[in-house]
């Protein structure tokens, strides 16, 4: 689960701009408010495919340049601050502006550094998007996916988008499975804040990052 979670949250974040560190096979990108979700997850997939190949060896040895490619394909069209703010539920209300915004960006960081080996992992054509049917709902829409794994199987990973007040659409959660990202980290998240307290869940998140989050994870399986 954890290779799939891997390869699926790799390509959600960060869920798209041409990647400057592989500037000359990187294609320029087309503005998220000119493209359905479907196109915008065909297009994450394709420039992901052509920012790695090639690529991989040196990504290996170098990760800054591996969270440039999430960074630069993915975020312009995730909306973390919406996410965020579900994967705080309740105590979103509770927190500040200013801890909601250190958690948005504390939470995206060490998300993008926890999984951020799985995208090298990917090749083209691992992701198929399926036809879309019905009608494009004007605020928010799924986007259904199946992954190919290396040994043939299909993950059917779904991605949910809602369209911001610029008109543009951004993804805001991917389901693995039928298990959805926000559930999954707002169970870990909320049992944190009351363990530690918010402010506290921000600064470990702000210092450890991807070892603050398999903490939770494992304390979360301790507790089942």
């Amino acid at each position: 689960m954890l290779r799939r979670l891997a390869l699926a949250t790799a390509l959600a974040f960060g869920t798209i701009a041409a990647v400057p560190v592989f500037a000359q096979t990187a294609a320029p990108a087309t503005a998220s408010a000119e493209q359905a979700p479907a196109q915008i997850v065909q297009g994450i997939a394709d420039q992901l495919a052509t920012a790695i190949d090639g690529h991989r060896d040196e990504l290996k040895r170098n990760q800054d340049k591996l969270i440039s490619i999430i960074d630069e394909v993915f975020l312009p069209h995730f909306d973390i601050d919406y996410a965020s703010i579900l994967v705080l539920g309740q105590h979103a209300r509770e927190a500040t502006p200013e801890q909601r915004e250190r958690f948005a960006k504390a939470f995206y960081n060490s998300i993008t550094h926890r999984y951020a080996q799985g995208l090298l992992d990917y090749t083209r054509g691992r992701v198929k998007v399926l036809p879309f049917n019905g009608d494009l709902n004007d605020k928010r829409t799924v986007v259904r996916t199946q992954v190919v794994l290396d040994d043939g199987k299909l993950v059917s990973i779904d991605y949910a988008f809602r369209k911001s007040r610029s008109g543009d659409w951004k993804a805001y959660d991917v389901i693995i499975e039928g298990i959805s990202y926000i559930t999954n980290y707002r169970n870990q998240v909320d049992a944190e804040i009351r363990k530690v307290g918010i402010e506290q869940l921000i600064k470990n998140l702000e210092t450890q990052g991807e070892n603050a989050l398999k903490a939770m994870d494992q304390d979360s399986k301790g507790g089942k």
